[in-house]
């Protein structure tokens, strides 16, 4: 269980638990005013110390929100709409939102980020993605997946149509490495 955060009046003090929560890790302005105000006595030197640290360029959210939508498209393999979702939760604004997914889509395909996931969920399959594994069933349960993940619903279905026309395609039969590296990325 945590200990109670103890309140402080001290502008220092409270510059330094800022310093501290940006070591660990990346926030957004929203995220540690959040944060500052939980551990000050008023609000008043939260605004100076926000201002103080987007002065010294150690708080910025278009920044922020092109790191966090690079990560998320890259290493959990999710698409905007997810992005978009996660960044307006942590008190990003719509307009660093909007030009961070445009600018990591224009670098990531989406559809590939979309066949890649369907691949792997199909390793499994190892044949004809026609046969059993490819069910109806099993055809929604991965549409439903790639729709929590973020992704337009009709790249969804091309995608899904693609390999449906092409029956005589196989499961990629993707080296073990690539498997541990798969693992690792979704642990983290």
């Amino acid at each position: 269980m945590r200990s109670a955060s103890r309140k402080t009046s001290s502008e220092a003090e409270l510059y330094a638990a800022a310093l501290r929560a940006l070591m660990r890790r990346a926030h957004s302005t929203f995220e540690l005013r959040i944060y500052l105000e939980r551990r000050a006595v008023e609000p008043t030197p939260v605004r100076r110390i926000l201002a103080r640290l987007k002065q010294e360029n150690l708080i910025d959210d278009a920044r922020y929100a092109l790191d966090f939508a690079r990560a998320r498209a890259s290493a959990r393999r999710q698409g905007g709409r997810r992005i978009a979702m996660e960044l307006r939760k942590r008190g990003v604004p719509d307009r660093h939102i909007d030009a961070a997914i445009a600018q990591v889509f224009a670098d990531f395909d989406e559809a590939a980020i979309v066949r890649k996931v369907i691949e792997r969920r199909t390793r499994s399959a190892r044949g004809r993605l026609d046969a059993d594994p490819f069910s109806a069933k099993k055809t929604a349960s991965l549409y439903r997946t790639l729709v929590r993940a973020g992704f337009d619903g009709s790249i969804i279905r091309r995608e899904l149509n693609a390999i449906a026309r092409n029956p005589e395609r196989e499961a990629p039969d993707v080296a073990l490495a690539d498997d541990a590296q798969d693992e690792a990325q979704d642990k983290r």
